[in-house]
């Protein structure tokens, strides 16, 4: 059996297909609402709390002491939130390639699986239901060896809504399942907020996906324990571990 107790994954980019809906999504939310957002701008916060990225682009626009400033934000956050409940209830919404190879092994290997994200509860349970992954989850989102995952955090969870880059998602997951010591868990996700959060947790490896939002170019400038072309290279990296 593996020492390793606990592996969180991100979710868009990382265990579940995105071929950039999520940064179309906030593009359109940006120009129907007059925010200026530049695509690199939008991708370098991707991973964060929505909220929070639309609080911070409007705060660069605007700044925050401007009285419409609460009103734009809301406006946005709103506008995107309903393209993006939209886009996942009406297309397709699948796992990444290997994604559900590699749980499996990490359920023989008696790892638990963790989903967090920067997505709000509403639009995560729109995709957990639509993958199945929510089978099997109680009221608290936790979930049993027969269930595909054994637990999802958001940063709906969370005081304050505080996603990655904290570290309080995955403490929580940890709480959740039992899990005691962080250098007995992995983090792997796709944008520079999932490594830092690893890293603001003290987990035993922070890993990067190369296959989502970011290349490697990019996260290769950010503190990493790694980086992967593919899922199934997790299973080396946990077998070396």
């Amino acid at each position: 059996m593996s020492k390793i107790q606990l592996v969180v994954f991100d979710m868009a980019g990382t265990t579940v297909k995105d071929a950039n809906e999520v940064q179309a999504c906030f593009s359109t939310a940006a120009q129907a609402t007059g925010l200026t957002a530049e695509p690199e701008q939008i991708n370098a916060m991707m991973g964060w709390s929505k909220r929070l990225v639309f609080e911070t682009l409007w705060q660069q626009q605007i700044g925050i002491d401007h009285p419409d400033y609460t009103k734009q934000v809301d406006a946005s956050y709103a506008y995107f939130c309903k393209a993006l409940e939209n886009h996942y209830r009406t297309q397709p919404v699948q796992p990444t390639e290997g994604c559900l190879e590699v749980f499996a092994w990490l359920k023989s290997q008696g790892t638990k699986i963790a989903l967090n994200t920067g997505f709000y509860r509403k639009v995560t349970d729109i995709i957990l239901h639509r993958l199945g992954w929510n089978k099997g989850l109680n009221a608290d989102y936790i979930g049993s060896d027969q269930s595909i995952i054994h637990v999802s955090v958001t940063p709906s969870e969370i005081h304050g809504d505080e996603g990655r880059p904290a570290p309080y998602m995955i403490q929580k997951a940890m709480y959740k399942l039992g899990v005691k010591d962080s250098q007995a868990v992995i983090v792997l996700g796709d944008t520079p907020s999932d490594l830092e959060a690893g890293f603001n947790a003290h987990c035993l490896m922070s890993l990067g996906m190369t296959s989502g939002t970011h290349t490697r170019e990019q996260l290769e400038s950010y503190p990493n324990h790694g980086l992967l072309d593919s899922l199934y290279e997790l299973k080396e990296r946990i077998a070396r571990s």
